[in-house]
């Protein structure tokens, strides 16, 4: 028998280690059943998941149980992610915390303490899974620095070499001087940032004339080798071939025409920076421009900077903006607001930067998935579809993708040089001499095989025929362009199949108000604590019901206390039905003979089912969501078990069993640890509810006159308790009832009336109130309360909250983000307010 009381603690407590010793969670065992896979986003080995990931994981694990209850090998494969600068930066913090020097270190020696970081962390977010309940498949858990997935890259690594999509170039890349690496533009975080335009003299040499210089950056001043203007500009066209002079280090640099000056722009006269500017680096190239490079890969000034060299570029430029100053160099300052990029990892302000760096050459890749999206039968379906314009935007616009990163952790790029000679192999190359790059490559290349390196590629390997493409990705809007778009063109390119069928999206998580959740703000939940407070399954069940695809979702607790609130009416529902089925046996099920009540109840169930499948398998879960809690609270626990109560018998006793063994296993993919609990008290059952059967529907079973029926019989119930509570008719009122002999059992168990009180005969000193429909006619008789001062009282309460629902459900943004099934509670009980407060002024 259950507890008296729910305790998510006691009930969460060992689920998972009885799933775990069954060894439900391992695909592959029934080869007959036809197969469906999801690879999990893997988290970094940072060591912590926030509440965003538990959001895609609960929902993969959903589609994961609703699919292995409804009959298919359904494989979840685990897997994390080394997140090359991330845990290279935790790594450094602990050695640093030791006194130990990272850079100083052996690399060797350096890579055995991340491994062991790896170790400790890896463990930890599989403890964290445990306690939200993922159903993975821990026997094929992968991760992207392992043996086999260093062999898939390398693989792809040199085809794409091979094949001329991957080069070495010196280019302007985005320069993280705080981790000493280089980003591709999707790792650069766009903020507004205060600023100014600083408004210089470039002397024209051998004159007093100058040319008005304005630029954001004046620390890059010392890598300018040439000032531009527009070839069309009448004002400074005639210079065009003439020198100025470079402040504060007097070089003579050219004044060039190019397009790329904007006369309408400014002042019209452009400094050219080619080495820490992506456009006058294109400048540069038009006109054979030098390129000097002026700072150092930690953001310091480097020699070509006089007495400048090793300021930091922020210092530089507060001192010489000084010295400008003092030589009368400067004309003016300009303050203003601009979008300056920062690093996604480090925050720090990111320096556009010439580096020598490896490149993967993007647009052959990208057109061929812009042809693949037209073809229906192949292409990737995004989840709402307007997501797939995301993706199609970024391979219309894209732009060579930097793959190569300073660091120590991560896949080292297999190419070896010898002198001006470059190797690119799957092994080192033979002979003496040979060193291999030190680099190693962006944490993104290893992900975006994922869906297929996860499943033994390069090996034409069983579970690579029997589970790719995977057939849904579930993943966050911000993740399409570093993740989504890499592991489509990376696929088609080596598999000639789209990596899965669908893309599911869904939004970020914010707090109550609306704001993003970040550490400065202080406003993140870590979901461990919420687990604490109120269990598993009501954060689960909160985190995938309460948006639709696509939309953010706002963090809020009395919501998650709300749900706990739900399983609990689940939970004493379930007591009353198992005390019923105490003496009950499996032979005894039967729905022969069943009441019109048990009719009504088993359609409703098989209306439900039916809408739970068709918004189930279009990952409509904050539908589900509604729909079950309407179901369970209204028609089951508020309705059905009470109308049972007139009929106890073997054919009730066996609807009472059925409905809430199908109540359970629709719920059973939100709230495993509940619906386990509960499931194992039942009479008739599997060994576990995580490989019973999902319900499906049966027309058998549906009885469309009977739920008419006792619709209207509910609908007179609630009007003849809405009739006693306005007049406040008291238990020892005189009744009269005329009823039609199929449902006196109904009718009189719920209004507790028995024969004896019933009268025949009007009496006439009384004062009488009557409801009557097509099924009953019922009037009370009761002793006349002249003072209306109790029925006044009522009818201001009642105004006061009709006041307050019609004010909240007159707020968009309360209907937009509220609970479906709150809103609609709402809607109904103002509805029934309206009508009470009328009937009560009429009275008066």
């Amino acid at each position: 028998m259950l507890e008296k009381k729910y305790d998510h603690l006691s009930v969460e407590a060992n689920k998972y280690s009885f799933w775990m010793d069954k060894d439900y969670f391992t695909a592959g065992k029934d080869k007959s059943k036809e197969p469906f896979c999801i690879v999990i986003p893997p988290p970094n080995v940072t060591g912590v998941l926030h509440l965003g990931h538990a959001w895609d994981t609960t929902i993969q694990d959903i589609i994961i149980r609703y699919k292995r209850m409804d009959g298919y090998d359904a494989l979840w494969l685990a897997g994390m992610d080394h997140a090359g600068i991330a845990t290279q930066a935790k790594v450094d913090k602990k050695l640093k915390e030791q006194g130990i020097a990272p850079r100083t270190m052996d690399r060797e020696k350096w890579l055995e303490k991340a491994w062991d970081w790896k170790e400790e962390y890896s463990e930890n977010i599989r403890r964290q899974w445990a306690k939200m309940g993922l159903s993975l498949d821990y026997s094929r858990e992968r991760f992207t620095l392992d043996e086999g997935l260093n062999k898939a890259v390398n693989e792809v690594f040199v085809k794409l070499y091979n094949e001329g999509l991957i080069y070495r170039g010196e280019r302007i890349i985005n320069w993280d001087p705080e981790a000493t690496t280089a980003l591709s533009n999707e790792e650069v975080i766009y903020k507004d940032v205060e600023g100014a335009f600083y408004h210089m003299k470039y002397y024209i040499e051998g004159t007093n004339d100058f040319l008005t210089v304005a630029t954001t950056r004046p620390e890059t001043l010392f890598g300018d080798t040439a000032v531009a203007v527009n070839p069309s500009d009448e004002r400074y066209n005639k210079l065009i071939g003439k020198n100025v002079i470079l402040p504060i280090i007097n070089k003579l640099i050219p004044i060039v025409g190019d397009l790329h000056a904007d006369p309408e722009f400014g002042t019209g006269v452009v400094k050219i920076t080619p080495a820490h500017d992506p456009n006058d680096f294109e400048v540069g190239n038009r006109h054979n421009l030098e390129r000097v490079v002026v700072m150092n890969p930690n953001g310091t000034m480097n020699e070509q900077t006089g007495k400048y060299n090793g300021l930091d570029r922020f210092e530089c430029r507060k001192q010489l903006i000084e010295d400008l100053t003092k030589e009368d160099i400067l004309i003016k300052i300009e303050k203003m607001t601009h979008s300056v990029g920062h690093s996604e990892r480090t925050g720090v302000m990111v320096e556009p930067y010439l580096s020598k760096q490896w490149f993967v050459k993007m647009r052959p890749l990208a057109d061929r998935v812009l042809e693949n999206q037209k073809d229906k039968n192949s292409k990737v379906n995004f989840v709402p579809k307007r997501f797939e314009k995301v993706m199609n935007h970024w391979m219309e616009i894209t732009y060579d993708w930097c793959i190569s990163r300073q660091l120590w952790w991560g896949h080292r790029i297999p190419a070896w040089y010898n002198g001006d000679e470059i190797y690119v192999g799957l092994e080192k190359p033979i002979g003496e001499g040979w060193t291999q790059d030190n680099d190693v490559l962006d944490t993104w290349f290893s992900s975006a095989l994922w869906p297929f390196s996860t499943l033994g590629w390069p090996e034409n390997t069983d579970d690579l025929k029997r589970y790719y493409p995977n057939n849904v990705l579930v993943t966050g809007y911000d993740i399409i362009p570093f993740w989504v778009n890499r592991m489509t063109f990376q696929g088609l390119h080596f598999t000639d199949k789209r990596p899965f069928k669908d893309c599911l999206i869904h939004g970020l998580i914010r707090d109550k108000e609306g704001q993003k959740m970040s550490k400065s703000l202080g406003n993140g939940v870590d979901p461990m604590d919420v687990i604490e407070k109120y269990g598993a399954d009501s954060l689960r069940f909160f985190l995938t019901t309460n948006s639709s695809p696509g939309q953010d979702l706002r963090y809020d607790e009395e919501k998650v206390k709300s749900t706990w609130n739900f399983i609990n009416k689940l939970w004493n529902a379930s007591r009353f039905v198992l005390m019923n089925l105490d003496d009950f046996k499996e032979e005894d099920y039967s729905l022969e003979n069943i009441s019109i009540q048990d009719k009504w109840i088993l359609t409703k169930l098989n209306k439900t089912i039916k809408s739970i499948r068709q918004n189930m398998d279009k990952y409509e879960f904050h539908n589900v969501g509604n729909e079950l809690y309407s179901f369970i609270w209204n028609d089951y626990c508020d309705w059905y078990i009470e109308l049972s109560k007139a009929k106890m018998d073997n054919s009730t006793k066996s609807v009472l069993l059925k409905v809430l063994t199908d109540i359970l296993k629709m719920l059973h993919p939100f709230m495993p640890y509940v619906t386990e609990e509960i499931y194992q008290m039942l009479p008739v059952k599997e060994e576990s509810i995580m490989i019973s059967s999902y319900p499906k529907y049966n027309d058998k079973e549906v009885f469309n006159k009977e739920l008419e029926q006792v619709n209207k019989i509910i609908t007179d119930i609630v009007a003849i308790r809405n009739l006693k509570a306005t007049n406040q008719i008291t238990k020892d009122a005189k009744v009269k009832v005329d009823v039609l002999d199929e449902y006196k059992g109904i009718y009189f168990h719920q209004l507790k009336i028995q024969n004896d009180n019933l009268i025949t005969e009007e009496i006439l000193d009384f004062e009488k109130e009557s409801y009557k429909s097509s099924i009953i006619e019922i009037t009370y008789y009761f002793e006349g309360n002249k003072d209306n001062s109790k029925i006044l009282e009522e009818i201001s309460s009642l105004e006061k909250s009709i006041e307050r629902r019609q004010s909240l459900l007159n707020n968009p943004n309360y209907v937009a983000k509220a609970p479906q099934n709150i809103v609609e509670l709402d809607r109904k009980k103002l509805s029934e307010e309206i009508e009470k407060l009328n009937i009560l002024k009429e009275k008066v």
